[in-house]
C-alpha cells in the first residue's frame, strides 16, 4: 500500500505555515497527528528533535510517550539507531525483533506491533520521527523512501519558517527593547539637567559614570531615576546615585 496520500501532503504543507501561536512544540505536536492520521497503517507518531544541545519531544499518545521515554532511558531501539546510524530503521513485526529485547518488550505492552524510525537533518538539528503500527508488516520498505523524502521536505520547510520566524519576533523584542531604553534615557537626562543645569552630554557622562561604579546597565539605573523621581513628593531633585 502506498504510505503516500492526497491527505498526507495537504496536511504536511500546513504545517509550514507559522503565526504568533508556532512553536517548536506545536509543530511536532501537529507533525505526529498528521502521521498518525495520514499514513496508511499507521497507528501513532512520534517526533524527536534535538537542536543545539535542546531535545524537544512529541507523540500523538500517551502510549507512545511511554514507548520513547522508554527508548531513551534505555538508549537503545529503532529510533536510538536512526539517530545514530542516519539512516531508516524498519521493524517490521517487534515479536521477531531481536536486536533490542527490553525495547521491544516494552513495545508490545504499549500495543505497537511495526515501527518504522526515519532521521532527518533540518541546519544544525536532527528530527527522528517514529511511525507505529498495531499490526505487523505494515511499513513496506520500497515505500520507506519515498514517504522519508516528503517528509524531509515538508519537515525541512515547516522548521525553518518556524526559525526564520523566532528570529524575526526575537529582532523585533530586542528593537523594542532598545527603544523603550533610549526613552527612558532621555527621561533620566531631562532630569539631571533640571536639576543641575548641565548639558544633555554632561547628564548622559553622569550617568554612566554611576553606573559604571555600581556594575549597573545605563538604562536600568535610568530606569531607577526616573521612578524615583515619579515618586518623589513634588517631584524633588534626585541624583542618580541616590537611587542606588
Amino acid at each position: 500500500m502506498d504510505m503516500m496520500t492526497p491527505v498526507l501532503a495537504r496536511d504536511l504543507a500546513a504545517l509550514g505555515r507559522v503565526s504568533e501561536e508556532t512553536s517548536s512544540e506545536s509543530v511536532l505536536c501537529g507533525l505526529t497527528a498528521t502521521l498518525a492520521g495520514g499514513v496508511p497503517g499507521c497507528a501513532g507518531g512520534s517526533a524527536e528533535l534535538w537542536r543545539e544541545e535542546r531535545l524537544v519531544v512529541s507523540a500523538s499518545h500517551s502510549e507512545l510517550v511511554v514507548l520513547v521515554d522508554s527508548e531513551s532511558g534505555l538508549g537503545r531501539g529503532p529510533c536510538a539507531e536512526a539517530r545514530s546510524t542516519g539512516r531508516h530503521v524498519v521493524v517490521q513485526d517487534v515479536l521477531r525483533e531481536t536486536r533490542w529485547p527490553d525495547y521491544t518488550a516494552m513495545a508490545v505492552r504499549c500495543g505497537v506491533r511495526s515501527v518504522l524510525a526515519m532521521p532527518i537533518t533540518v541546519e544544525r538539528a536532527v528530527l527522528v520521527l517514529g511511525l507505529y503500527g498495531v499490526r505487523p508488516g505494515v511499513f513496506a520498505t520500497r515505500n520507506v523512501t519515498p514517504l522519508a523524502e516528503m517528509l524531509a521536505e515538508q519537515v525541512t520547510v515547516a522548521l525553518a519558517n518556524m526559525w526564520d520566524y523566532d528570529e524575526v519576533r526575537t529582532d523585533a523584542a530586542q528593537m523594542q527593547e532598545a527603544l523603550a531604553g533610549r526613552a527612558v534615557i532621555d527621561q533620566a537626562k531631562g532630569i539631571i539637567m533640571k536639576s543641575s543645569g548641565c548639558s544633555a552630554e554632561e547628564a548622559f557622562d553622569e550617568l554612566r559614570r554611576v553606573s559604571q561604579h555600581h556594575q549597573v546597565k545605563v538604562a536600568d539605573l535610568a530606569r531607577l531615576l526616573v521612578d524615583e523621581h515619579q515618586r518623589s513628593r513634588g517631584g524633588r531633585s534626585v541624583r542618580p546615585d541616590q537611587v542606588l
